[in-house]
This record gives C-alpha cells, sequence and structure tokens, in this order.
C-alpha cells in the first residue's frame, strides 16, 4: 500500500513538474539556509575553543596582590607575597591539580651583537611549558636537568628570534640578558597575538633557578598550574588554601588574582549557544516561508484534483488513503528539496573555506577564524525541522482533501 501511494505522489509530481520543481528549489533554499546558519554558529564556537586551546584551557594562573577586607588583627592593604612554599601548599593541599609552576619575571635588556630590545624574561620550571603549551618550532625546552644545574640556558619566542637573528638560524647563539650570557636552545612556535605591542612572542625562558642571576627569586610574581574536575570547585579550594596560609578572609577577591581560564571560556561557549539557537530560529522561519510556497503549491493541487478525489473516493477511497496519498506527496518534495539543499550547503560550505574574524585582529590566528563546520548534530537538527514543516504544510492540503465529499467533487468543474 506505501508503495502505491508513494508511486501515486511521483505521478502527480511529474504530471506539474514546473510547479514542483519551483517548489523543491524553495525546499532546498529554506534547508540550506538551516544548515549553512547551524554550521556558522559551530564555527564560530569552535574558533573561541581554538583562541582558548592554544593557551591551554584547564589552567588557572594566581598572581599576587593587595588585602582589601580586614582579617582578624591585620587591616586592609596588606601585600600578599606567593613563595615556593605556596607552590608546594597548592600543590599537596588543593584537589584536582595535577602540576604547579612558579614564575619570576623582569623586564631587562636583551641582546646580542647587532641588537637591543628591552624585553620580559621569565624563570620558569618544566612544567609550565606543558601548561601554557609552549611548543616548539625548533630546538629543545627547558629541562629539570637546566634547572638543577642553573644552566644558562633560553628558549625564546618566533618574534624575539626573528628581531634577534633575523633569518639565521638560532639554535646555539648567544645572547646576553641584563648582561649575562645564555645560550638559544629553543625556539617557540608562533601564537595568535593582537597588536604590535602584545608580547606573547617575545617570550625569553629561562631556568627558574637561573632567574636569580637576573633578579630575586625569593617572591614569585605567579604561579600556573593545570587541573582536572570543575573549575569553580579548584579556584575556590586555591583561594581558601591560600587565604589560611597567608591570614586573610577567602571572600577577599583582591589579595589574590585567579585568572580562571576555563570560567573565561565557559562565558564564551553561552554566547556561542546563544548565537547558535537564534541562527536556528532564524533559519527555521526561512524554511517555514518555504513551508508556506510548499502548502499553497498543495491547495492548488487539491483545489485541481477535485474531481480526482471525487473519483477515487467514489470506488471506495477512505479518508485516510486520501490523507495519506497528498501528505506522501509533500513528503517526497520536501525530502527531494532536503536532499538538495543540504547537498548545496556542503557545497557552499566547501566553497567559501575560511571565513577572517580573529585573524582580522590577529597574527597567526588563522585557527581563530570561522569554518563552515557541517557536523551530524547539524544536519540532523535540520532534518528535525524539515520533517516538521514538511509535515505541517503537507497536513493540511492533504485534510482538506480528505474531507471534501465526493458527490460535490464530482459535481466540480
Amino acid at each position: 500500500m506505501l508503495s502505491d501511494i508513494l508511486g501515486q505522489a511521483i505521478e502527480a509530481m511529474k504530471h506539474n513538474r514546473r510547479r514542483t520543481m519551483i517548489t523543491i528549489v524553495g525546499m532546498a533554499w529554506g534547508i540550506a539556509t538551516v544548515v549553512l546558519l547551524l554550521a556558522y554558529g559551530a564555527g564560530f564556537g569552535q574558533a573561541f575553543e581554538n583562541i582558548f586551546a592554544q593557551f591551554g584551557t584547564n589552567m588557572i594562573g594566581v598572581f599576587p596582590g593587595r588585602t582589601s577586607e580586614q582579617a582578624g588583627g591585620s587591616k586592609a592593604g596588606v601585600q600578599v607575597r606567593l613563595t615556593q612554599d605556596d607552590v608546594e601548599r597548592i600543590q599537596e593541599t588543593v584537589p584536582g591539580v595535577m602540576r604547579v609552576a612558579p614564575t619570576v619575571d623582569k623586564t631587562v635588556p636583551v641582546q646580542n651583537d647587532l641588537h637591543s630590545f628591552s624585553w620580559d624574561v621569565t624563570g620558569i620550571t618544566p612544567e609550565l611549558q606543558s601548561i601554557q603549551k609552549l611548543d616548539l618550532a625548533a630546538g629543545r625546552a627547558i629541562t629539570e636537568a637546566d634547572v638543577q644545574q642553573r644552566a644558562h640556558v633560553t628558549v625564546i619566542g618566533s618574534e624575539a628570534k626573528t628581531k634577534l637573528f633575523s633569518g639565521l638560524y638560532p639554535i646555539g647563539e648567544k645572547i646576553r640578558l641584563n648582561g649575562v650570557s645564555f645560550e638559544v636552545v629553543g625556539v617557540m612556535t608562533p601564537k595568535m597575538q593582537e597588536g604590535d605591542d602584545s608580547d606573547i612572542n617575545r617570550q625569553v625562558n629561562v631556568p627558574f633557578t637561573t632567574m636569580s642571576d637576573i633578579k630575586d627569586t625569593k617572591y614569585l610574581d605567579g604561579i600556573w598550574m593545570d587541573y582536572k574536575g570543575d573549575p569553580k570547585m579548584v579556584e575556590e579550594a586555591l583561594r581558601k588554601t591560600l587565604a589560611t596560609a597567608h591570614g586573610y578572609r577567602p571572600s577577599d577577591r583582591r589579595a589574590v588574582f585567579v585568572a580562571n581560564i576555563m570560567e573565561q571560556l565557559s562565558q564564551f561557549r553561552i554566547i556561542s549557544l546563544g548565537l547558535q539557537v537564534l541562527l536556528s530560529f532564524i533559519g527555521a522561519l526561512t524554511l517555514g516561508i518555504a513551508g508556506i510556497g510548499l502548502m499553497n503549491i498543495m491547495l492548488v493541487s487539491v483545489q485541481q484534483r477535485t474531481r480526482e478525489i471525487g473519483v477515487e473516493k467514489a470506488l471506495g477511497a477512505r479518508k485516510r488513503h486520501i490523507l495519506m496519498q497528498f501528505l506522501a506527496e509533500a513528503l517526497v518534495i520536501s525530502g527531494i528539496g532536503g536532499v538538495g539543499g543540504i547537498a548545496l550547503a556542503y557545497a557552499v560550505a566547501k566553497g567559501v573555506g575560511r571565513i577572517t574574524f580573529y585573524s582580522a585582529l590577529a597574527s597567526n590566528a588563522e585557527a581563530g577564524d570561522i569554518h563552515l563546520l557541517i557536523s551530524p548534530n547539524t544536519v540532523l537538527v535540520a532534518t528535525v525541522i524539515l520533517i516538521i514543516v514538511g509535515t505541517i504544510s503537507g497536513m493540511i492540503p492533504a485534510m482538506k482533501a480528505a474531507s471534501l465529499d465526493p458527490i460535490e467533487a464530482l459535481r466540480y468543474e
């Protein structure tokens, strides 16, 4: 029976080819719009994920500040100083923390035989390179042996390499940091950098212990850590641990400054989700307009085939047979249009490629641009919307056809 109904639907479509093709094109355009809007929303979200991913997402940085609340006998305004004891304390007491890395930095002259610049030099441990994803383009990273031996070695950023050595191979070359000689052992891969004032690619890292030749490392300028688990719970545990150690209230947000990268990313994810919902709604409205066109065409078809419906009913066809006949025709048109629309969306996505987004603001930021991402979930959502629109658009004309009085239908001219 189902094959007969589909056969009748296809025959009816062949009988009115031009009208059917226009309707199919309208449905294809509608579903392509839905898919592309959803793909744009997904690409927008992925762009933010890529921007954050270059630095690492499950990481927290804590930096010293001043208290803003009175605690016990201490007045507000007391400076909080972080030390190596805090590094060990965080590692041992904060649940979820995996690796902890102290940092000390200072702006000093960075020189070789031809150039001299004033850049930040940072003393690090090997853990920081994993926490912050400091990948290498050449050479090697700072090792635990470098830290233990207080080796005079340095790993520099891509821009620092270009400014100091131009096109020369830098590995093994010597540079002076605040007048102290260091050997370049590695060059980091470029990261996304906004404007010329950003120093992210001008990093100069040295072993933490060797940094004492440049600056006193008793007090830390920051502590970075990565973790697993809920970012809010880890942050709150971190604040309580440091508050207990330094004698201030955990609610004092100015005593230490905490950069919770995952929390920031979560805010952007909410924005991205809101955008995708909005784009889905706009796409559904566009497809709904195409559905109205389908419904109008089907109503015209019912009117033109009134006598045919009367004959079918006189020969014993029931209401459900007529209903299924016209509903099947609407769904076949929607299905063909849907397949064509999805194919069109894939073609457009491939043809468009990358849409400029973050690279308009930053260098080395192609990964932060928007790519039209058509995932199986996108196709599934678009298909569900298509089925709903096609069913509603076909049901109204089908119900009208099924409710026709056979005698009146036979008299229709």
